[in-house]
């Protein structure tokens, strides 16, 4: 069960309603998600909005390695609610049931494509010993470039912050799952 719930336009100060109302009138702004618990914050919500509108479509990355950086910092925190919702997707968007599915369960990765491996590699080095070996490092760079980099670390820690959101409130997944959850 959900620790915070849903919070409504009366329960905001006045001189956040603005903002409030950006994100709620914002594709997803009325969502039950990780998102929805930053609008306890409103001008937080709002920022973080930008940067996540960024990241998910004006972002120099492919959708699939974009996908892989999610279900990568969702794994890493045992997000239960961003895995069910990005491992579909990572599918859809290419990513193998193997790779998906080995993630999950934290089992040996198949055979990987080199933008993969970085992503991974990267990933989940940072993600266990907070931080990152110039093998890894460079493995990201000669993969994206510099903004590439930029852009994937980003990626990870702003779904990593998504992902303390949803684990901090114990987030309800949606009745409609798509994925097994995750075994932890």
């Amino acid at each position: 069960m959900v620790r915070l719930t849903q919070i409504s336009r009366d329960q905001v100060a006045e001189q956040h309603r603005g903002a409030f109302d950006e994100v709620a009138a914002a594709p997803g702004g009325i969502g039950s998600g990780p998102t929805s618990i930053l609008k306890n914050s409103p001008e937080l919500a709002k920022r973080a909005m930008h940067l996540s509108d960024y990241l998910r479509n004006e972002s120099s990355l492919p959708k699939k390695v974009q996908e892989l950086a999610m279900l990568t910092a969702a794994r890493s925190m045992d997000c239960q609610y961003i895995w069910n919702a990005h491992a579909a997707s990572g599918r859809r968007e290419g990513l193998s049931d193997a790779l998906v599915d080995a993630l999950r369960d934290k089992q040996p990765l198949p055979a990987l494509a080199a933008d993969e491996a970085a992503v991974l590699n990267l990933g989940m080095e940072f993600f266990q010993t907070h931080k990152v070996s110039q093998a890894n490092f460079q493995a990201v760079l000669d993969q994206f470039g510099r903004q590439g980099f930029a852009e994937l670390t980003a990626l990870m820690g702003y779904y990593a912050m998504l992902s303390f959101n949803a684990n901090a409130v114990v987030l309800d997944l949606p009745s409609e799952m798509t994925e097994p959850v995750l075994p932890i």
